[in-house]
């Protein structure tokens, strides 16, 4: 089928992207703290079910385990990145549900207190993509739920590990979330990217009404 191959190949392409040291990747950052200032200020409570889509291997499952998070959800195309944040976490793995999953082929079987999104929504070049990422995000998302999206800001890269990105200004961004938000917070963000280079992101903090 048309989608399993689209599936495979996404998932080659992060594995590939995954394939040496997870720390060296543009986006790797020894801690979220952006994804954990608007955690706060969204007032998530520890047993609130938490979703990290295109988690990879970013440390914000730890945190979230250090935190005393209780219900954490990592999903990622990538089995490479996956595998990496488990051999990290060690014992502590078996404390999270590893959703090994293409984004846009994924149907939430339950739903979640915060959707968490760094980076996973800029590579979503074709306005059908970002239709469906809109879908299954309505449909994983509790009612009165919180969203924290980031991707690249108006002058950011064009691509990035070798794909095309679309860049947002907090508006667009909180726009193109769909439905029904309150724009909580917005923050701006220079990443220093581990082999030294400036990337402009844009966060927003939602919360659905």
């Amino acid at each position: 089928m048309e989608a399993d191959r689209v599936l495979v190949d996404q998932g080659r392409h992060w594995d590939d992207v995954y394939g040496g040291d997870p720390t060296r990747v543009s986006w790797y950052q020894p801690t979220p703290v952006l994804s954990l200032e608007l955690i706060d200020v969204l007032g998530v409570e520890p047993d609130t079910p938490v979703v990290d889509v295109g988690g990879g291997a970013s440390t914000l499952v730890d945190e979230l385990l250090g935190r005393r998070f209780t219900d954490v959800s990592v999903l990622d195309v990538s089995a490479a990145a996956l595998a990496a944040a488990r051999r990290r976490l060690g014992p502590d793995a078996g404390r999270v549900a590893w959703l090994p999953e293409d984004l846009l082929q994924w149907s939430p079987v339950r739903r979640y207190g915060l959707w968490h999104d760094r980076a996973v929504f800029h590579f979503l070049v074709d306005p059908k993509h970002r239709e469906r990422y809109r879908q299954v995000l309505a449909c994983a998302l509790e009612p009165g739920g919180a969203v924290i999206m980031a991707t690249f800001g108006p002058t950011g890269p064009t691509r990035c590990s070798g794909l095309p990105v679309v860049r947002y200004g907090p508006d667009e961004l909180a726009a193109a979330a769909g439905g029904r938000f309150d724009v909580v917070a917005v923050r701006h963000e220079e990443h220093s990217t581990p082999g030294g280079a400036t990337q402009p992101f844009v966060w927003v903090a939602l919360r659905s009404c």
